[in-house]
């Protein structure tokens, strides 16, 4: 078992500056990959970010390429995403999860998820 912790969500401005932290514990392991989803209300939810650390690479949806910046500090089984230049369109509560699959997209390819963190961006 995983289990997952988001915070740093609240209220910013558009065009601000938010930082989430997904802390791990339980069954944690460096083999684990970290996403990072979100829903809006009345929408599904959708991939935002995913880390592969063995691959060292990271995949980000089109609509927060260049915005956001997943990371990740494994002595600290802690994952961040660092979203910049907010919009209004990012108002959602924001998931993190842990998969075993490679740069997965989907939920279905992620076995363990957080409660979820609420994000507002105000005009």
């Amino acid at each position: 078992q995983v289990q997952l912790v988001e915070s740093g969500g609240g209220l910013v401005q558009a065009g601000g500056s938010r930082r989430l932290s997904c802390a791990a514990s339980g069954r944690t392991s460096s083999t684990f990959n970290m996403g990072w989803f979100r829903q809006a209300p009345g929408k599904e939810r959708e991939f935002v970010a995913v880390i592969n650390w063995s691959a060292g690479r990271k995949d980000y949806t089109d609509s927060v390429e260049g915005r956001f910046t997943i990371s990740g500090d494994n002595a600290k089984n802690t994952v961040y995403l660092e979203m910049n230049s907010l919009k209004t369109e990012d108002t959602a509560v924001y998931y993190c999860a842990a998969t075993l699959s490679d740069a997965a997209v989907t939920q279905a390819a992620y076995d363990y998820w957080g409660q979820g963190t609420q994000v507002t961006v105000s005009s």
